[in-house]
């Protein structure tokens, strides 16, 4: 630092001891002012002294409901949880060094599920950068990769421009998660306060002559099918997707772990294109000649490994609507490339004038398809997962919201369940184990009014377990329901898919799951048969406390269709 600046820094803390009367601010506080300004209402964090003054400047906002973590990578995958709810960037404070790696977790899922979020890490002091100090990391080289901007704020006075920027940024086009640096001494330092207005939506809108080629594609097609997916909905833009797949009689998939962006009770939802998709769902959508996606974007899971569309030219005419133009023509070349946020798309599309294709009868066999598909199988074991499934989805309330993580078992949930509407379903494109815990305190917090069910293996839910501590500490009533087979079930699947009878580093050993709830003056319960599932989870829900019901589970049953020894008895016979 220059002679100079350290003179500038000198009089700017002198200035920072004179009367309250002045409008100076410190870094922190024009942090959090920039925060409010932008109608953040939740934040999260786990707590470190590399932005104590931001800490403090949230203890004089009332108005920011600030939850402690107990790991960083909970703290940011609630973050991201919140942006997927309300399409606005969750918040998430965490400190330098180890408490970014572990958030980065969270930052990577944010990423590729395009979720608008921002990380704020506290960061050494500007005067000892570059010299290795503790727990130094230089974040711009560290989240380059996974995050759409990243930065550092070197004067306090800037700070409510980069604010500004990151809330922007997280919000345009492909939604994504912003990082930005915070020297401690940068949080102390003073500067005066500004008026500051709220960040503001920037959003790409289908041009007229989009709208009537799109129109001229349908009309022309024999056997079109529609896909949505990706992030930027609400639960208006869902709603105008549903009117134009009615009112043109088309089929409607949804993409990975997108269930929720259709009522999937609705006559035109026909399934879900992703992991374990139908087989007759793929056959449709290989066989189509007019593909519109809306949304997605096109990746390896919703793509069955790239294999249901031919690369770069797909056989069938692909109409590609995106939040991004980066992404359009990215992968797959689209006949007709569409620029548009979601919401300004679905509203378009509600308005165009109905084409009469004549598509209904396909429509509703491929809708009696998924009815069938979507009917739980009898599966070895005391415990059927997808009769579980199947209750929670004749018995949870509509709107509820149903979590999940990556494993096995998350094949049971997206094949049985079936979500409401917009925002009923939280889980990771990225295939990121142990999401469903965080995300679900982030939601139950969110929205105290709905029920909000967490399902995962053991092995995922004992990545972010402690989070549990967090439910309990802040009063958060979800319910966490647990399908332990102890083994980590999809290497597993995999192992003697390719190396059968060779298991090794899959078995698990688990703690008691109801001791585990109660030790932390949570509800429990352990089911070794399906029949009593339904009386647990009434306890559950009535207890008022967060509540673990543990699902004893075969390990045989691996896949709702699949038995381990039938994998590895497969698999010898190939040999």
């Amino acid at each position: 630092m220059c002679q100079a600046d350290k003179a500038l820094q000198a009089r700017t803390r002198e200035m920072g001891a004179m009367s309250k009367g002045d409008n100076l601010r410190t870094g922190g506080e024009l942090l959090v002012d920039t925060l409010v300004a932008n109608g953040v209402d939740m934040a999260f964090c786990v707590p470190g002294e590399s932005y104590l003054a931001a800490l403090d400047a949230l203890h004089g906002a009332p108005s920011i409901d600030l939850i402690t973590c107990r790991q960083e990578g909970g703290a940011a995958i609630m973050a991201d949880a919140y942006g997927k709810q309300t399409g606005r960037p969750g918040i998430c404070f965490v400190t330098r060094g180890p408490g970014a790696t572990n958030a980065s977790a969270g930052v990577h899922i944010a990423y590729q599920d395009s979720t608008p979020m921002i990380l704020f890490i506290g960061q050494v002091g500007r005067d000892m950068r570059d010299r290795e100090a503790f727990q130094e990391i230089d974040f711009r080289r560290m989240f380059g990769q996974m995050a759409k901007w990243v930065a550092e704020i070197d004067d306090a006075a800037r700070v409510p421009e980069y604010v500004s920027r990151a809330f922007h940024t997280a919000m345009a086009g492909r939604s994504g998660p912003v990082v930005l640096s915070l020297p401690e001494d940068m949080l102390r330092d003073r500067a005066p306060g500004i008026e500051i207005a709220a960040a503001h939506r920037v959003e790409a809108h289908p041009g007229a002559a989009d709208m009537a080629a799109l129109r001229d594609r349908l009309g022309a097609a024999e056997r079109p099918l529609v896909i949505v997916g990706g992030s930027g909905w609400n639960a208006k833009a869902v709603a105008n997707m549903q009117d134009f797949a009615a009112a043109n009689h088309l089929p409607v998939a949804a993409a990975f772990r997108f269930q929720h962006l259709f009522d999937n009770r609705h006559d035109n939802y026909v399934g879900d294109v992703g992991i374990g998709i139908n087989p007759s769902l793929a056959a449709r959508v290989k066989d189509a000649d007019l593909l519109i996606a809306v949304g997605p974007r096109l990746g390896e899971m919703t793509t069955g490994g790239y294999g249901l569309l031919d690369i770069p030219f797909p056989s069938q005419d692909l109409v590609h609507v995106f939040s991004g133009a980066e992404e359009l023509g990215r992968v797959y070349r689209p006949g007709l490339a569409i620029n548009a946020g979601m919401r300004a798309f679905a509203a378009a599309a509600a308005a165009m004038e109905p084409v009469h294709g004549g598509w209904s009868e396909a429509t509703a066999a491929a809708r009696a398809a998924y009815l069938d598909w979507s009917t739980p199988t009898e599966v070895p074991g005391g415990v059927n997962l997808g009769r579980v499934v199947e209750w929670l989805r004749d018995n949870l309330a509509e709107g509820s919201i149903i979590c999940n993580g990556a494993g096995n078992f998350s094949a049971w949930v997206h094949r049985f369940f079936r979500y409401t509407g917009f925002g009923t379903q939280l889980a990771p494109t990225s295939g990121s184990m142990g999401y469903g815990v965080p995300a679900a305190i982030a939601a139950k917090r969110l929205h105290p009014e709905k029920t909000v069910v967490c399902v995962a293996g053991d092995g995922d839910f004992m990545m972010t377990a402690q989070e549990l501590a967090t439910a309990a500490h802040h009063g958060i009533p979800a319910i966490f329901i647990i399908a332990n087979n102890a083994t980590y079930g999809t290497i597993r699947m995999h192992q003697e898919r390719d190396y059968p009878g060779n298991v090794i580093a899959t078995d698990l050993t688990n703690p008691d799951f109801m001791v585990y709830a109660q030790a932390f003056g949570a509800h429990g319960e352990r089911i070794e048969a399906t029949g009593d599932f339904g009386a647990a989870f009434e306890r559950a829900q009535a207890s008022g406390k967060p509540a673990i019901i543990e699902l004893i589970t075969d390990p045989e049953a691996i896949t709702p269709t699949a038995t381990l020894s039938g994998i590895r008895a497969a698999a010898k016979a190939g040999d």
